[in-house]
């Protein structure tokens, strides 16, 4: 990997943070990435590439405590490890604690690679990938209810959760792809395309279709769309030690840096996810 862990995280963080602003309803700045609020259960209630910047002042984060709970809603923040010092204090001292931690994988992209030659199987017999068309709404909500199952598999996906995935999908530059085995739709996963930055997001794997490298191939699809996008670098954000990063460490991704989820529960406040 060329580029530094602190390069890499000033472009992934800025990209996330841009997301979240394009496609949250109610955004404000923040430490200098953003926050987001959509309603509870939805994953844009966040904080995100912040502390990038230099110190931020005590007043910036009871703004965001209150913009948070004064909505029901639990503060959350992500912290890289190049946040500046003093929000990282400020946060303890507010009350904030750990609730997961995060490794961002960061894989660069070279434009004469020959990508399928990092599948160590070639891809699965009977697989077929497709890129979504967007305008097909069904098929959108088809592919989210796909990648959400995964993360719900025992229970209902919260209706929040799965406005805000529509509302990421429905993007220009967030690209899905479908993946079908035998005629049936069984995963989908998507890209986030950011200038230079790519980040490789929202994929799951019916249970019966899992263990035959499905994923592996939607991995190399998508960063096959990203580099044809001109991205020169591909991210995925991934709890340690989970199949995703295993995944990922196959196909050339190495961990870059490793955030830390913070979070400030109260009496009364919605988890935020």
């Amino acid at each position: 990997m060329r580029l530094p862990p602190a390069e890499i995280a000033q472009l992934e963080e800025r990209r996330q943070a841009r997301l979240l602003a394009d496609v949250t309803p109610l955004v404000q700045p923040f430490a200098g990435g953003f926050m987001g609020f959509h309603e509870p259960g939805s994953w844009q209630n966040q904080a995100c590439g912040v502390g990038l910047a230099g110190p931020v002042g005590a007043d910036e984060i009871t703004n965001m405590i209150e913009f948070y709970q004064s909505r029901g809603v639990e503060p959350r923040v992500e912290l890289s490890p190049f946040a500046d010092e003093s929000l990282v204090a400020g946060l303890g001292e507010r009350g904030f604690v750990i609730r997961e931690f995060e490794h961002v994988l960061a894989r660069e992209l070279d434009p004469g690679e020959d990508l399928e030659a990092a599948l160590p199987f070639g891809r699965p017999a009977g697989l077929e990938l497709r890129e979504l068309d967007q305008a097909d709404r069904p098929m959108l909500e088809r592919a989210v209810e796909v990648a959400l199952r995964g993360f719900y598999p025992t229970g209902e996906i919260p209706r929040a959760m799965f406005d805000a995935c529509v509302a990421t999908n429905s993007m220009p530059n967030n690209l899905t792809v479908l993946a079908w085995l035998d005629g049936e739709l069984v995963a989908a996963g998507t890209v986030s395309v950011g200038g230079e930055v790519a980040s490789l997001m929202g994929v799951s794997t019916e249970p019966r279709a899992r263990r035959r490298g499905i994923q592996q191939a939607l991995i190399v699809e998508r960063l096959a769309l990203a580099r044809g996008r001109g991205c020169v670098l591909a991210t995925i954000g991934s709890r340690p030690g989970i199949p995703t990063e295993r995944n990922a460490l196959r196909l050339g991704f190495s961990v870059a840096y490793t955030k830390v989820i913070v979070v400030r529960p109260g009496s009364g406040l919605a988890r935020s996810v």
